[in-house]
């Protein structure tokens, strides 16, 4: 078995959202790839994420059935938990790391999950918080 990985709400929109091009592509390709090597995380935080803008906020929403549908899919992954423990960790990786409260709660869920990466494009390429690296799978073509 490889490392967990921890999958951002963005790339699970990107690689549902068909107006997103190249990032589609490369988004879909990652979570293959990661479905097929069967170590993919998410939390109950990134479903509750994806559901809402997948409905209401990309270019093409997708109807709530289907949204449902594919969330139906990603919760036979490795899903953490979103409890008050989390909430209270996430603050203090806020507040030591100096990164959005939101991003904090991905790397309270990925290191709780026992994630080595979580893959984002929201966060810093490279960076090491809290022993969890950060990887953006666009920074080579940015």
């Amino acid at each position: 078995m490889t490392d967990k990985i921890f999958i951002d709400t963005n790339m699970l929109i990107y690689a549902h959202d068909l107006d997103a091009g190249r990032k589609q592509k490369t988004a879909a390709k990652l979570l293959k790839k990661i479905w097929n090597d069967g170590n993919g995380v998410i939390s109950t935080q990134v479903l509750q994420e994806f559901y809402v803008n997948v409905t209401r906020k990309i270019s093409s929403p997708l109807t709530p059935t289907e949204a449902r549908s594919i969330i139906e899919n990603y919760i036979v992954w490795s899903v953490q938990q979103i409890t008050p423990k989390s909430i209270l960790s996430a603050s203090e990786i806020e507040d030591q790391h100096r990164i959005s409260f939101w991003d904090a709660m991905i790397i309270s869920a990925a290191r709780s999950a026992g994630a080595s990466q979580v893959i984002t494009e929201g966060m810093n390429h490279g960076q090491m918080i809290e022993g969890v690296l950060i990887r953006n799978p666009f920074f080579d073509s940015q």
